[in-house]
């Protein structure tokens, strides 16, 4: 089991990720630049965590947990030198992180952990920093890391089987969901995310739409349906034929931009067009369709009372 841990980087991501193993009982040790950084950010997650539990969205007692069990340590060989995990949570820039990973792998244990939060750059490339890159991995934490279940584990080529599936296992505890995928640049989060974003630039580039109104289709439209069906989930409810048809139209007007991916033509050709036809990128059988329609309609109806009773985000366009 992994019971003692450390995080190393203490800003706004490393706080977060020290809370989440905080209050699912684990001990922590932070490190930062300097060991008054260290302190102060201790500090301060503790006084986020008073807070969090006055909104009711911590557990009552979470400041005096994570005050419990969080240790600010002088220097980053202090944090480490006994703990069965590590994660690193120093700033986005491969030299920085190099650096660090190298202390860390110099300072702990040889059977410890070490996992970093990168959110694009290469496990690959991170590992060449580290001595026993066997058991180094990415763990990849979202913002905010105590309110974001989903965190991606990333194995490098040369991660030794276990380390994936222990860490999985410490995320579980921790009441998030850790999801292994392959090691490429930006992993699945990102490159998702920046895709969305890439598309949406350029409508507003074209002067199809302005940002506000693009938010506001986004969130009160296919972004509905996200919290509860993933992209495959939704082209195979839909039909995978019409997908195909859409890249159809969407390549004649946008043929730099659109094409239908292989995978996708693929299906339709064997005839698997999604839930219609009990195959497709699942393998949700038709006799399931009302059973989904019925827990569709009441996770859309319960989502809108949400936003109904927290309101509109406070965003100005």
């Amino acid at each position: 089991m992994i019971a003692k841990t450390a995080v190393v980087g203490s800003g706004y991501m490393g706080g977060g990720i020290a809370q989440v193993l905080a209050l699912a009982g684990r001990d922590v040790v932070l490190a930062d630049v300097s060991a008054e950084l260290a302190s102060g950010n201790r500090e301060r997650i503790i006084g986020e965590a008073r807070a969090h539990a006055a909104r009711g969205i911590f557990p009552p007692d979470a400041a005096e947990r994570i005050a419990d069990r969080v240790a600010a340590a002088p220097s980053i060989e202090d944090a480490v030198a006994d703990v069965d995990f590590v994660e690193e949570a120093v700033p986005e820039v491969v030299e920085i992180k190099h650096q660090t990973l190298a202390r860390i792998s110099d300072a702990c244990r040889p059977d410890a952990l070490i996992g970093s939060n990168t959110s694009t750059i290469s496990i690959g490339t991170l590992a060449e920093a580290v001595g026993g890159p066997e058991r180094f991995l990415g763990v990849h934490f979202s913002n905010p890391a105590p309110f974001i279940p989903g965190v991606e584990v990333i194995p490098h080529a040369g991660t030794r089987p276990d380390a994936a599936t222990r860490v999985v296992e410490l995320l579980r505890e921790c009441g998030k969901v850790g999801v292994p995928i392959a090691d490429v640049t930006g992993f699945v989060l990102n490159r998702l995310q920046y895709a969305l974003f890439g598309e949406a630039a350029r409508l507003v580039e074209e002067g199809v739409a302005t940002p506000e109104a693009i938010d506001l289709i986004a969130r009160t439209t296919f972004g509905f349906r996200l919290p509860f069906f993933g992209p495959f989930a939704i082209a195979d409810i839909a039909g995978l034929d019409v997908y195909e048809f859409c890249y159809q139209s969407l390549h004649g007007a946008y043929p730099d931009r659109f094409s239908a991916p292989g995978i996708l033509t693929e299906h339709v050709e064997r005839g698997e067009k999604g839930m219609k036809t009990g195959g497709g990128f699942l393998a949700t059988p038709p006799e399931r369709a009302g059973e989904l329609a019925a827990y569709r309609d009441e996770a859309y109806a319960e989502l809108t009372s949400l936003l109904q009773r927290l309101g509109e985000a406070p965003v100005d366009y």
